[in-house]
């Protein structure tokens, strides 16, 4: 996980403490939630709970009515979230956030199940605020800077943690070997053997092995919009491929992000220092 800056955590909370991550499946394995380890606390005991969602402010639980946190809290008893996390590259992060019930709701008219909507009375940790706002900024800047190409040097490889500039891009279902050329939030360019007309329109999804800080395979769907011919290579071509925006997996805008919020922060600082 990336040290963030004080001055970071700041801008972070200050933009986006009043947006709300909703814990899919995909969220809790990016964040490395733990979700066994998530719990309701009052003075007499903690019940465990499903995080439902969570901004900087406040969060979304979901208990039964027969959980004894239920009771509690229907009874507006103080109480804390716990929540864990066990990044592989980092210790395990837990802590626990004082909090004030706002409101009970049935969970999909389910007569057993309630969403609990509750309010931090402390400002959120450093570490969610950090884990929070890098999500949103990967988001945003997945849309504000979505054509901004990294060329595939080996710096930048090194920089992205790519594995290796070899690929693989699964071609109607057919792993084709490749090279990477450029990658970008929207899309990609690599270098393949084929021949323009079989390759045009064609639906791709493409492999990336990243190695730092952790090992991670990503895949990405997407689909041929432009072919171009490798001068002195007939059986050669690049091929652009256009994301398909609404599955670009979050871990992959977080590459991206990092990578480019990265260099255009070294950029600033040299600036600093003509």
């Amino acid at each position: 996980m990336a040290l963030t800056t004080s001055q970071q955590l700041m801008k972070y909370y200050d933009i986006y403490r009043d947006s709300e991550v909703i814990f899919t499946k995909e969220i809790i394995k990016t964040l490395s939630l733990d979700p066994r380890q998530i719990y309701i606390k009052t003075t007499e005991g903690q019940w465990p709970c499903i995080l439902s969602s969570c901004s900087l402010l406040g969060a979304k639980v979901i208990i039964g009515r027969k959980s004894g946190a239920f009771e509690k809290m229907t009874e507006g008893a103080a109480v804390s979230l716990r929540l864990c996390f066990v990044p592989p590259d980092s210790s395990t992060i837990t802590f626990f956030i004082n909090s004030r019930v706002e409101s009970v709701q049935p969970y999909m008219n389910n007569g057993e199940l309630f969403v609990i909507s509750m309010e931090f009375s402390q400002r959120a940790p450093d570490d969610l605020i950090g884990m929070l706002g890098n999500l949103h900024e990967a988001n945003a800047n997945a849309v504000r800077r979505r054509e901004e190409r990294i060329a595939i040097t080996p710096d930048s490889k090194r920089k992205l943690g790519l594995t290796k500039e070899e690929t693989i891009v699964y071609v109607q279902n057919v792993p084709r070997h490749c090279i990477l050329r450029d990658i970008s939030f929207s899309g990609v360019k690599i270098i393949l053997v084929g021949l323009k007309p079989f390759l045009m329109k064609q639906s791709v999804i493409v492999n990336f092995d990243f190695e730092e800080p952790t090992a991670e395979n990503i895949q990405v769907k997407g689909v041929v919009v432009r072919c171009d011919e490798v001068q002195g290579r007939k059986d050669l071509v690049v091929a652009s491929i256009l994301f398909d925006e609404k599955t670009v997996p979050i871990a992959y805008k977080l590459r991206i992000n990092e990578y480019i919020t990265n260099v255009r922060k070294n950029q600033l600082d040299n600036m600093d220092t003509v």
